[in-house]
């Protein structure tokens, strides 16, 4: 079975201590090719350019292990996001993106979806994601992260009605805390979780960078410390994070629609082994410079107790 990623892919120009370096990114872009990486199969449904860093992108998506979808290259031109590191490695970004999807995408049914970020509130392409979410919300596990980029949002109203429609739809969702509070600045991002859990999704989790993670489910909620890592950079860690997510509960045999009652009903126990292989997901891709999330090599190898404690 495969899973589904959709959503932007675009070269992140990296800014920081007076240079500038360019890496593939975007954070759908991220998921697919860290879900590849791991050793899954791994469609994505995108919208870049036949320019040079459309190319550079099919290439490095490619090398991955996932497929591009047909139809992905048709953007005038590829996005970027300018991402201005500061003295601990965290981002700010600005970006110049395009955001486009029509059709249905030719692809074998899926076991998981996973969107979220530019393509769940960018016009017009937020609206066919959507669409297509709800086209295979009764064949696949749906997941969810809203990564919000506030640069981007000029109707931050209409951003959060498209984000709450996703969130009635999604059965898994990871979003950081800097996300809740940009979505409800009224309720602390516990709170928000514990309403966002009342809407259906089975998991949702919120990270909190280096103080570590909260997740819930229906059986109650877990606490995983962030790893004990050197900080290169946290560009990719979301969704690094994301990745280690659907990983473990695809490992589980909890994705697919068919599980959903299932999924519905995991334990704090099996929450916890997943969350905290997420984490050390999010912990080895922190170490290296842009987002370079592990392979399943390089993560199996890693030693979860030596980094999560």
């Amino acid at each position: 079975m495969r899973a589904l990623v959709i959503g932007e892919a675009l070269i992140d120009i990296v800014e920081r201590d007076g240079g500038v370096t360019e890496h593939v990114g975007g954070s759908p872009l991220n998921v697919a090719v860290g879900l590849a990486r791991l050793g899954r199969d791994v469609d994505f449904l995108t919208h870049i350019g036949t320019d040079a860093r459309g190319q550079r992108i099919t290439d490095f998506v490619e090398s991955s292990g996932a497929q591009l979808v047909p139809g992905s290259r048709s953007a005038a031109r590829t996005a970027t996001a300018r991402a201005v590191l500061d003295a601990t490695g965290s981002a700010t970004y600005s970006f110049d993106i395009d955001w486009q999807l029509s059709g249905t995408p030719e692809v074998a049914p899926p076991l998981v979806v996973h969107t979220g970020s530019i393509a769940a509130v960018l016009e017009p392409g937020c609206l066919a994601t959507t669409a297509l979410v709800d086209t295979y919300h009764l064949s696949a596990t749906f997941t969810f992260d809203p990564n919000v980029r506030p640069a981007l949002i000029t109707d931050p109203d209409a951003a959060r009605s498209r984000i709450d429609r996703l969130l009635e739809r999604a059965d898994v969702v990871k979003a950081s805390s800097e996300d809740l509070h940009w979505i409800d600045p009224t309720r602390n991002p516990e709170q928000v979780a514990t309403a966002w859990l009342a809407l259906g999704p089975s998991i949702v989790v919120v990270t909190f960078g280096a103080e570590g993670s909260v997740a819930m489910c229906a059986d109650g909620t877990v606490r995983v410390p962030a790893g004990n890592v050197d900080v290169v950079d946290t560009v990719g860690a979301g969704d690094a994070f994301m990745t280690g997510l659907i990983d473990a509960l695809w490992s589980m045999d909890l994705l697919g629609a068919g599980r959903r009652a299932r999924l519905a009903g995991i334990g704090t126990d099996a929450l916890t082994t997943a969350v905290r292989a997420a984490t050390l997901t999010a912990a080895l891709t922190v170490t290296r410079p842009g987002a370079d999330l592990p392979d399943r090599v390089t993560r199996d190898a890693a030693t979860a107790s030596d980094i999560l404690g």
